[in-house]
């Protein structure tokens, strides 16, 4: 039986697949442990699954992408990210182009475009410049930009939880956040599987909602996948 039925179907601004995103503020967001990576190190595709707060599961993402990409190219890699319902439907696609990772170089920012369904953009994650800090912006449909996200001092390094703030564009409110949840010092030194958390206004449109989900696994790869 599945734990997720899609409950009012057909709602008006919401790409179909999404409609379950109007009803929750909060999402779970844990990749699977793949044990040969783990034991041999070879880096295999990221799968993830999708929870809603009681751990029930939304769906499920997995990454697309060749071995050469992933075992030459690392974090930085590009990819396709799929997300799928209980179902099997693909409901959101998720796009990185292969760009190298320098906080030296503006030209080498990483950016990220979100489809919901597929072929339907609905948004896009850009980065900002900055020496030190993650920082990102997230643009809707048209390109406009709508949202912040900002990440810590290089705080990627500790222990405790990682907060990536999302604020306003004028950087007063603070909306929500996604935060890379401390896993245990064994899962953490030996993997690569990360949990993060999701927090957002349950107001807040859903194809942003699902911007977010793209914007988590970005920053899976940027600053907690293993290059080594």
């Amino acid at each position: 039986m599945n734990m997720y039925q899609v409950p009012n179907p057909g709602l008006p601004g919401c790409p179909p697949g999404l409609e379950y995103l109007t009803q929750v503020d909060q999402l779970l967001i844990k990749q699977k442990v793949e044990f040969i990576e783990a034991l041999a190190g070879f880096e295999s595709n990221n799968k993830y699954e999708v929870l809603n707060a009681v751990g029930q599961n939304v769906f499920y993402a997995v990454e697309e992408n060749d071995c050469l990409s992933r075992q030459c190219c690392g974090p930085v890699r590009s990819f396709t990210i799929r997300v799928l319902d209980n179902f099997g439907q693909e409901v959101i696609t998720v796009t990185r182009p292969l760009k190298c990772m320098s906080c030296f170089f503006p030209c080498c920012l990483q950016e990220l475009e979100v489809q919901a369904p597929p072929g339907n953009t609905v948004g896009f994650v850009i980065q900002q410049w900055h020496p030190f800090s993650p920082k990102f912006i997230i643009e809707n449909e048209h390109r406009e930009q709508v949202l912040r996200l900002h990440g810590p001092f290089c705080g990627w390094s500790c222990l405790p939880d990682v907060d990536f703030e999302i604020v306003t564009m004028d950087e007063v409110d603070k909306i929500g956040k996604i935060s890379k949840q401390w896993t245990g010092l064994l899962r953490e030194a030996f993997t690569d599987a990360d949990n993060f958390g999701i927090q957002f206004p349950m107001d807040l449109d859903v194809k942003m909602k699902a911007v977010m989900i793209g914007a988590c696994f970005l920053i899976d790869f940027m600053f907690f996948e293993k290059g080594d």
